[in-house]
């Protein structure tokens, strides 16, 4: 008998071990029934598509940043972010010494490509691939999630549901139109989907075919990557003929509570108040004619910028100074490798709550700082500087 009854146990080691329903499946397939399938029906998904997409869905508990079922819970804690740590681990020449010679090599390959989207868009090659290298690192970054699956998840127990309920149907729309199977539809954790990190409510409006194979190809085409981007920020205001900014030496007759985009004056103006670029050379003539504003991203403690309504162009694909900052850089350093003039001094590092408290301080003196929501934008930089400046102190726009 223990012959036969050993056989048998290792004929059990070898059956494959039920599947284990996740915790959370079925409450995630009433959702599908209950909420996205309808509302995708109304929004022209065909029931064929639906069928396809949909059968079998999971949700992928191990995304970061999840709540709960209905985006119900305590999100997780927010500690340290760019903005508060010191910019100069943000803006280490290793990582600019490492993007540079890529962008450069594409600049040659894709040459008569990259002069015909220029000519287009009215967007300068140096932006475009810039952007492209940020985002994916010229596509080398993995981009490894299924993004139908993740869109899925953030709808279903996501902060933001009803957002990405509507990333979600925009998907579906694009795997119903036939520009990408599923097995190709990666997205990051985020749903950011392809080389050019387009959500799927921005691949339908900006992603375009300028290979002219058929397809708005964002995952392995670099030339609907490049001409996406371009197309991207034209739609959402590129001023063609103009740069982003300039870095400047920032005089200390000129208080850091002027920064902001709705204190924007001509460049000459500034340039009659002692505003130099660290160049030593003059402002453009088209420039110095147009509205510019300061931007000290760090306060007195950085390097000091006159920004450029491009700047803002560059925000409108990731809100946040500092990446803008970071794109504009790269752009330039293409040309001549060189980092900023300015340095980035030691500066006090601080957390989201931390920030939160003191904007909630500040707007209870009377300063708008843009919202206490724990970001250290320019309104909350300058009200800063003007709470340091009434208590007899020079402002330094800056924590501590």
């Amino acid at each position: 008998m223990l012959p036969i009854l050993f056989a048998a146990f290792l004929v059990s080691l070898l059956q494959p071990l039920p599947v284990q329903a996740g915790k959370y499946d079925a409450q995630f397939r009433q959702f599908l029934n209950n909420e996205v399938i309808p509302a995708a029906r109304r929004s022209g998904v065909s029931q064929a598509t639906l069928d396809r997409e949909l059968a079998g869905l999971t949700p992928d508990a191990s995304l970061p940043g999840l709540v709960g079922p209905g985006g119900k819970g305590s999100p997780p804690k927010v500690n340290f972010q760019a903005e508060f740590r010191s910019p100069a681990r943000y803006f280490r020449d290793s990582q600019f010494n490492a993007l540079v010679p890529g962008g450069r090599r594409l600049m040659q390959k894709h040459a008569d490509a990259l002069a015909r989207i220029e000519a287009r868009y009215g967007v300068p090659k140096r932006i475009i691939l810039a952007i492209w290298a940020r985002e994916s690192g010229y596509g080398g970054a993995k981009i490894p999630y299924d993004a139908v699956r993740v869109l899925a998840t953030q709808a279903f127990m996501g902060q933001r549901p009803e957002f990405f309920k509507g990333e979600l149907i925009a998907a579906l729309k694009i795997l119903q139109n036939g520009d990408v199977s599923r097995r190709a539809m990666k997205s990051s954790w985020g749903g950011a989907m392809g080389q050019p990190q387009f959500l799927p409510s921005s691949y339908m409006k900006y992603a375009v075919d300028f290979d002219g194979d058929g397809k708005r190809n964002i995952w392995t085409s670099e030339i609907d990557t490049m001409a996406s981007i371009a197309h991207y920020l034209s739609a959402h205001g590129w001023q063609k003929g103009r740069d982003w900014g300039y870095e400047i030496h920032l005089p200390n007759s000129i208080s850091c509570t002027r920064e902001g985009p709705d204190n924007q004056q001509r460049i000459s103006g500034f340039v009659g108040e002692g505003v130099k670029r660290v160049s030593g050379r003059p402002f453009p003539d088209n420039e110095l004619r147009q509205a510019g504003n300061i931007l000290l991203p760090a306060g007195r403690y950085g390097p000091a910028f006159i920004a450029t309504e491009n700047f803002y162009v560059l925000k409108k694909y990731n809100e946040s100074d500092t990446y803008a900052l970071f794109v504009g850089h790269l752009a330039d350093r293409y040309g001549s490798n060189k980092g900023f003039v300015g340095d980035w001094k030691p500066m006090k590092e601080t957390t989201r709550g931390a920030v939160r408290n003191l904007q909630q301080r500040l707007e209870g003196l009377g300063h708008d700082v843009g919202g206490a929501d724990g970001l250290i934008g320019f309104k909350t930089r300058r009200s800063i500087g003007k709470d340091q400046e009434k208590n007899g102190f020079f402002a330094t726009c800056w924590v501590g």
